[in-house]
């Protein structure tokens, strides 16, 4: 069952690694590398790579990159959705911490509040980014929207660019949501890489940072509805409890 586990990761590793946003400056490795040098990058990377490391062994499964773990990081559901909460933050923040240093206060054991073991956990409550909505710029709800993983239907395609119908986060100043339906143009290609190079009208497909990371099943689309849907009414619910608490002068 770890077939193919590495090559999942990869794609959808390769958008924000290209970027510089997150992992080793190892982009190449995880576009053109083999499973070994795929592997080498992903155990380097100090978000994810936790993740999987502490799935893998709630679950009992032995390989970090196994296809189960994997998918069930990138979009929610499967073998890490059963993972006890408490539990699992404890694990992760023993790895995360060390690395995060005293800079993000925000990582301590009451985030099992809102934890899954999933990206979209990581995005919304470890990522610093949901803190900062609210505070007279656009960045943090464009950062939040570009990372965390998107899911949408193929309307058209050229041979360059696909156009998309999918729901954008929308911050109304209080909570977070999802937006109606919208239509998006983005690139088949990037630098001559194309993780879903023959995609067509009609087709599931993920995206992360801009970047068609993969299809998805009848299956996946909803689980990773439901986690996305989860994560936005947690952080909401710390949001408000944020704004409800007096401001200290």
């Amino acid at each position: 069952m770890s077939g193919g586990g590495a090559e999942m990761f990869a794609r959808y590793a390769y958008a924000p690694n290209r970027l510089g946003y997150c992992g080793p400056p190892d982009a190449a490795a995880l576009r053109d590398g083999s499973d070994e040098q795929v592997r080498a990058v992903a155990r380097r990377f100090t978000g994810a790579w936790p993740y999987l490391q502490v799935m893998a062994r709630m679950t009992g499964i032995a390989d970090p990159l196994d296809r189960r773990l994997v998918e069930s990081y990138w979009l929610g559901g499967g073998v890490g959705a059963a993972l006890e909460p408490a539990e699992f933050t404890a694990e992760l923040l023993a790895l995360l911490g060390p690395v995060a240093g005293g800079y993000w206060t925000h990582l301590n054991p009451q985030l099992s509040e809102e934890a899954a073991a999933n990206h979209c956990f990581h995005v919304f409550g470890v990522y610093p980014w949901s803190r900062l909505l609210g505070h007279g710029s656009e960045h943090p709800l464009h950062v939040l929207d570009s990372c965390r993983i998107t899911w949408g239907t193929v309307l058209d395609r050229t041979d360059t660019e696909i156009a998309l119908r999918c729901r954008r986060l929308h911050w109304d100043g209080q909570r977070l949501g999802l937006s109606p339906e919208t239509v998006r143009h983005m690139p088949i290609r990037v630098d001559g890489y194309a993780a879903v190079p023959d995609v067509s009208g009609g087709e599931r497909v993920a995206v992360h940072w801009g970047r068609l990371c993969g299809r998805l099943d009848e299956a996946q689309v909803p689980a990773l509805e439901a986690g996305t849907v989860r994560q936005l009414e947690a952080t909401n619910r710390r949001l408000a409890r944020a704004a409800a608490r007096p401001v200290s002068r």
